[in-house]
């Protein structure tokens, strides 16, 4: 049987080439962005609660209205902004989920999407599926910061959407209150959707505050947010998340996300609707993963790899240059193999695989697993 491809320059993601990788070699897995340590039990618990009190069949198509009240609540909370949670917040299967849903109700054939790269790896085959157009904006190591005259050049009448990811993952870099004015500038008065991935809002450092789409009045008005519980929550198996947009926005992504998933994991909403009544279950998390974040630099301060440290994210960017001139992907292979430590390399994110000498290393993992990375670093 012949067939042609939908997306013939997709292949195997590098994360689970790395983390196959590891297991084969028993490396300290860095690579792959999952929490190595466990969800918290108050938590589990009160999703074993949902289940035996009957919380198992279909939610509503939307998500359990308790925890899109909880949801609108903190946003509230956090940004003196809400959304309507009847209308205009659904929950979804994770936030990849949500990202492919909202690309696939508004991009059509032959318009242009612009994404910054190095980019998380799911919005360019999701635009592609489309027969849409990915215009790429490269950012630069070791700052990664938009040139927003470049982004002005690449806007047209064809440009249906700008995706952006802040804090950015694989980078750690996050986007200013400058940032999202001139990208509220650059859409004002367009047809454009922005898509703002914010997966990582409660994990942002050194006293910086999230620069959410949502308090931007002309950007909300334009604006899907999609945020993430697995990441949120160290439960990124459970895949639930949700997104957010202005009611007239939400009802098109509703017609797709209803034969698409539906609804999602009822018990564990309910459970996630609970927790949320407490925010310093989200309000600590900055914390928590700054104190990693400054372990795990301390302990490779002297070692030969250079850095600026994460303003976002639970990953920590590492440049190599001074080690090595191989091509980042070998590097990382090499790295694994001979030292067993895995990581990601970040040319497989960037235009034409620009190899910058940078590999991502995740922190979220326990102070053990970082000393024992440490060590090998230092000996690099």
């Amino acid at each position: 049987m012949q067939h042609t491809s939908k997306l013939p320059n997709v292949g195997t993601t590098i994360f689970s080439v790395m983390s196959a990788l590891a297991n084969q070699h028993n490396a300290i897995n860095l690579s792959q962005g999952f929490p190595g340590f466990s969800s918290d039990k108050k938590l589990m618990d009160l999703v074993t609660k949902a289940m035996h009190s009957g919380y198992n069949q279909y939610a509503p198509m939307p998500g359990n209205m308790e925890l899109r009240q909880r949801i609108a609540n903190k946003f509230d909370f956090l940004y003196g902004t809400s959304y309507n949670p009847e209308t205009e917040i659904t929950v979804t299967a994770g936030a990849t989920q949500a990202i492919f849903t909202i690309i696939s109700a508004f991009v059509r054939q032959e318009d242009e999407v612009i994404i910054f790269k190095p980019a998380y790896d799911c919005y360019q085959p999701a635009i592609e599926l489309q027969g849409a157009k990915t215009i790429s904006i490269q950012l630069n190591a070791p700052n990664y910061k938009v040139d927003w005259n470049a982004v002005k050049q690449k806007i047209n009448r064809k440009t249906k959407m700008i995706i952006i990811n802040t804090p950015q993952n694989p980078s750690g870099s996050v986007f200013s209150e400058a940032d999202m004015l001139q990208l509220q500038a650059l859409t004002e008065n367009t047809n454009i959707i922005v898509l703002s991935d914010e997966v990582y809002e409660h994990i942002i450092f050194d006293g910086k505050k999230h620069q959410s789409a949502c308090l931007f009045s002309d950007l909300k008005a334009r604006s899907f947010i999609t945020a993430s519980f697995g990441k949120t929550f160290h439960n990124t198996g459970w895949k639930i998340g949700y997104c957010c947009a202005p009611k007239e926005l939400m009802e098109e992504f509703r017609k797709v996300h209803q034969f698409n998933v539906f609804s999602v994991n009822h018990p564990m909403q309910k459970g996630l609707a609970d927790y949320l009544k407490e925010p310093s279950h989200y309000l600590e998390l900055s914390g928590f993963y700054q104190e990693k974040r400054d372990l795990f630099l301390s302990w490779i301060k002297d070692s030969r790899f250079q850095f600026n440290a994460a303003k976002g994210t639970y990953f920590q960017v590492l440049d190599f240059s001074e080690i090595t001139q191989e091509y980042d992907v070998d590097f990382a292979k090499r790295l694994t193999i001979e030292n067993g430590l895995a990581s990601i390399p970040l040319s497989v994110f960037n235009d034409n695989h620009k190899d910058d000498k940078v590999l991502r290393f995740c922190f979220a993992k326990t102070e053990d697993t970082l000393k024992r990375a440490a060590e090998i670093l230092n000996k690099i």
